[in-house]
């Protein structure tokens, strides 16, 4: 009897508690199963009476659905388990076959490669895991290499600040600082003006002008270091302008610091014309030596965005003189355009400034664009160069190449 009551109590718990918690019968959930306790004893003791009757068909009702639902889930369950063992056993047998399967799969994902209609879904749905967990592969190497190069590159920065926390470093540092801001400040009052035309910000884009604030930047710098400085003057500089901008955000602080002349003025209203020669490419006119009583005037832009002949332009509305380096008569040019960057502009004046040496200064024109230095007239070798060009597809070209080779040791080669 006691074994009987027990498992009615279990009965009563796994079936007829969700029935009462569906009717909102929780109250008389305990009056319930004390009625059901009692129906057990009516043969024995016919005077313990239930206080409250239950609907025994709406009991078995329930007792059914619950028993079904629990036969269903342990039915289901394995079936499931089966299914998802089964996927995996066939796509650990693609992977060994050689086909492209993802190393770690969940259970949504086989679930979802199940579900697939036809052979082919389910290939296209691997490779787009297999790709997925490849992509997550190489993003995670990407970040071990740049945690790796960052902790090297503090290892670095830590030891150069040792060194530069050494007395003697610092000291000279600040000494060299202090030579250079003073020749700097001569130069202001004593030196050669070199002038900066800042006009041409309308006809380049926001990431030409960083670049040639960026050249600008290193021309200052390399200026700043040499021998006899020019004293820079930036013209038709306007505040709060895209050019301001992109320097603040190079210099920041040292903006307000620098030793050079910063003014919205033209060059024109500053110095004389007759002494001002404006430096550009197209000018027809070559420059033959350096003159230290004139005033060079550098357009800052860069040239590659720009069209032909825009600062030429410039300065003949304005009335000044125009120059151009001469490359074509030092230089055996090569391929590329014959336009410099403001910093290798700035190392070819420095030089010539110094020492008036033309082999000297257009060392500083980047060797890609040249072969060698010219050391017989332009005439004669523009001659031999036309002829090979004329002749490169014909039967005369060993005969021209020999000739050539006669008249000149270090060979020209051809393309």
């Amino acid at each position: 009897m006691h074994s009987a009551n027990m498992l009615l109590r279990r009965i009563v718990r796994s079936s007829v508690l969700p029935f009462a918690t569906q009717h909102g019968m929780k109250k008389d959930l305990f009056p319930l199963s004390r009625t059901l306790s009692l129906s057990l004893c009516v043969k024995q003791d016919k005077s313990c009476e239930p206080s409250e009757k239950l609907d025994l068909d709406e009991w078995k009702k329930v007792m059914k659905s619950g028993l079904q639902e629990e036969v269903s889930e342990v039915v289901s369950e394995p079936k499931e388990l089966s299914s998802l063992a089964a996927a995996r056993e066939t796509l650990e047998m693609w992977r060994l076959a050689g086909r492209a399967v993802p190393e770690n799969m969940s259970e949504e994902q086989l679930k979802t490669f199940m579900e697939c209609p036809s052979k082919s879904a389910k290939k296209k749905y691997l490779k787009y895991l297999h790709l997925k967990e490849l992509y997550k592969k190489n993003d995670k190497r990407k970040m071990d290499e740049k945690r790796e190069r960052r902790l090297e590159a503090q290892d670095q920065d830590s030891k150069t600040d040792e060194t530069k926390k050494s007395p003697f470093v610092s000291l000279w540092s600040r000494t060299m600082d202090k030579a250079y801001n003073w020749r700097a400040a001569q130069s202001m009052i004593f030196g050669q003006p070199l002038v900066f035309d800042m006009s041409y910000e309308k006809d380049m884009s926001v990431r030409e002008v960083s670049n040639t604030v960026r050249q600008i930047v290193m021309s200052e710098s390399s200026n700043r270091r040499s021998v006899d400085p020019f004293h820079i003057h930036f013209c038709n500089f306007q505040d709060d302008s895209l050019y301001h901008r992109e320097f603040i955000k190079n210099y920041k602080e040292a903006w307000d610091k620098l030793l050079i002349t910063v003014t919205d003025q033209c060059y024109t209203e500053i110095f004389p014309k007759e002494k001002l020669i404006y430096l550009t490419a197209d000018s027809p006119k070559v420059m033959k030596a350096f003159d230290h009583d004139k005033i060079y005037i550098v357009g800052s832009m860069v040239d590659k965005s720009i069209k032909r002949g825009v600062s030429l332009a410039r300065a003949k509305r304005l009335g000044l003189e125009t120059a151009a380096l001469p490359l074509d008569k030092y230089l055996l040019w090569s391929t590329g355009a014959k336009n410099l960057t403001l910093d290798q502009m700035m190392h070819i004046l420095l030089t010539l400034k110094d020492t008036a040496d033309w082999k000297k200064a257009l060392e500083f024109v980047p060797k890609r664009k040249y072969c060698d230095f010219v050391n017989k007239p332009v005439k004669e070798l523009k001659k031999t160069l036309d002829l090979i060009s004329t002749l490169k597809l014909g039967k005369g070209r060993e005969k021209v190449e020999k000739q050539f080779a006669k008249n000149y040791p270090k060979r020209y080669k051809l393309k």
